[in-house]
Formats: C-alpha cells, sequence, structure tokens
C-alpha cells in the first residue's frame, strides 16, 4: 500500500493541531483506523506554557514538553522549550506501531527531526513507509522545502488557508471511498 500524503503547514497558534485532532476525530467516527501522535498545547491563564504528546490510538496523553522558564529540570533543550526525552522515546515507539492505518497523524515533525535527526525518528519512517491509507503531517513552514524535498509527492495545504480544512476532508473522504470501492 502506498498512501497519500498531505503536508499541513502554518505558523504557530494557526490551528493545526486542532485541525489534526478534528479531522482524526472525523476520519475514527467513519470507521478508519486512526494512529500517530498528536502535540496539543497546554495553557495556563492563556498563556502557552507546555506540549503534551497524546497516542491518538490509544488516548493515552503525556507531558512532552515545557517553557525554559519552568522550574522543571530539562533533559533536552530547543528553542524556547525543554523536552522529556523519555516522552520522546515513548512518542518513538507509538509512531513505529502505528503503522499500517487508516490516517497516521504526526504533529509534529520539527528541527529535532528534520534538521537534527533526533526526535521522533519513527514518525518519519512511518510517514516514509507509506503504509498507510493517508497521512497528515505538521511541518512549519520554515521547515516545509525541506519536508518537500523529502516527499515531493505531497500535497500541501495551509492550516491559515480558510478552505485547507474543506480541501483535507475531501481527500480523508474521497480515501474513504477508494477504500470501500478499489476499482
Amino acid at each position: 500500500m502506498r498512501g497519500a500524503l498531505t503536508i499541513l503547514t502554518g505558523p504557530g497558534g494557526s490551528g493545526k493541531t486542532t485541525l489534526c485532532r478534528e479531522l482524526a476525530t472525523a476520519a475514527r467516527r467513519s470507521g478508519r483506523d486512526v494512529a500517530g501522535v498528536l502535540s496539543p498545547a497546554r495553557f495556563v491563564e492563556a498563556r502557552r506554557v507546555g506540549i503534551e504528546a497524546m497516542d491518538l490510538r490509544s488516548g493515552e496523553t503525556r507531558p512532552l514538553a515545557w517553557r525554559h522558564d519552568s522550574a522543571r529540570p530539562a533533559s533536552l533543550e530547543l528553542c524556547s522549550w525543554s523536552f522529556d526525552e523519555t516522552v520522546l522515546a515513548w512518542g518513538n515507539a507509538v509512531l513505529q506501531r502505528a503503522t499500517p492505518c487508516g490516517l497516521l497523524v504526526v504533529d509534529e515533525l520539527g528541527p529535532l527531526e528534520l534538521l537534527q535527526g533526533r526526535g521522533w525518528t519513527a514518525g518519519l519512517d512511518a510517514t516514509d513507509s507509506g503504509d498507510y491509507g493517508r497521512a497528515l503531517v505538521v511541518v512549519r513552514p520554515g521547515l516545509l522545502a525541506r519536508a518537500r524535498t523529502r516527499w515531493p509527492h505531497a500535497t500541501v495545504a495551509d492550516a491559515g488557508d480558510a478552505t485547507a480544512r474543506q480541501r483535507i476532508e475531501a481527500l480523508l473522504a474521497g480515501a474513504d471511498a477508494a477504500e470501500r470501492d478499489p476499482r
């Protein structure tokens, strides 16, 4: 199986994770096997203070990252975030067993993965495998050129584009129809 890939891009706060969550929920409701990781933000008094990692199959959530200004000790630092390497390893294990699936979601592949070969490298491998009906991979605009080089066959959708959700939903619906009628 060689699945179709969509790269979802957009600046911080543009709704990439929200869109991934909504599409994963819709795909699950239509009977698709949804797998991968979601990275919802954690807020305190409207301030983004952390990032969670959620296994989309089980719903299990773990604290992935927090702002440097936190009193919590850091095991891996990138930009203004400190990452828990044990949660990165857990996320890699989730991604290693994510495929095959109907919908693969990897939220997100960033500088750790695309520039440093660290972080959720199993997300790169799962995406490369094509062993899914459709994949939705989040990549920030600054890394989009690198992602396009790796996956030239991918469709790109901008979360800031008002029609991005409709286009992705149509792609998912098309994949659902193709799975039901393989002609």
